[in-house]
């Protein structure tokens, strides 16, 4: 398996968490590869990737006709701010086809910078809302986050990830379903989590 375990509070080690999602090729390349393809532009830009959570499946929302996504998490490491990260995470989207449009449409390419350092910003002033603004209801974000990170818990309301899976609807939980394949493993030197 290509994801290890991340041991410690998120903001107390200064850890940080995305997710990324996809249900739309991208030219050839499958709605996994082009998550394996934005963590290989992470790299290209500077950031490490450290841990990567194995994919996940999950139904479209708020259309389940539309394709099922390819989900997953990823720590980074990086001295990029929110904001420059945040751009950076755009700037990949639109480099694998991400066309934004219509909300919650299909799209090639999802990133979202779910934790930046324990860091609780509102995003009035400009930049990013952290932690995201959803992430917390979300299973399809929860889920592959803990395995890379099963002490998370939410900045802003203290919560653990265990306690936020667990008031997650059963029914998004049970949709969400391990994927096969592989996200791209993390930097050399890390070792797979033991299953």
């Amino acid at each position: 398996m290509p994801f290890a375990v991340s041991k410690g509070s998120n903001h107390a080690h200064g850890r940080i968490y995305i997710a990324l999602g996809a249900n739309q090729s991208y030219g050839r390349s499958s709605p996994l590869e082009n998550l394996n393809s934005a963590l290989t532009a992470l790299e290209a830009a500077g950031v490490s990737v450290m841990r990567t959570s194995r994919p996940w499946r999950t139904p479209a929302w708020p259309d389940p006709s539309d394709p099922p996504f390819t989900n997953g998490a990823a720590e980074l490491d990086t001295p990029l701010d929110s904001v420059i990260l945040l751009n950076l995470l755009h700037d990949i989207e639109h480099r694998i086809g991400r066309v934004r449009g219509v909300r919650n449409a299909p799209r090639t390419l999802d990133l979202d910078l779910i934790d930046h350092r324990g860091e609780v910003r509102s995003g009035e002033a400009g930049g990013p809302a952290l932690p995201h603004p959803r992430a917390h209801e979300r299973a399809f974000v929860l889920l592959p986050l803990r395995e890379i990170a099963p002490y998370w818990t939410h900045p802003a309301s203290g919560t653990s990830i265990q306690a936020l899976i667990a008031a997650a609807p059963q029914t998004d939980r049970a949709a969400c379903r391990p994927a096969g394949g592989v996200l791209r493993a993390a930097q050399a030197g890390l070792k797979p989590q033991a299953r």
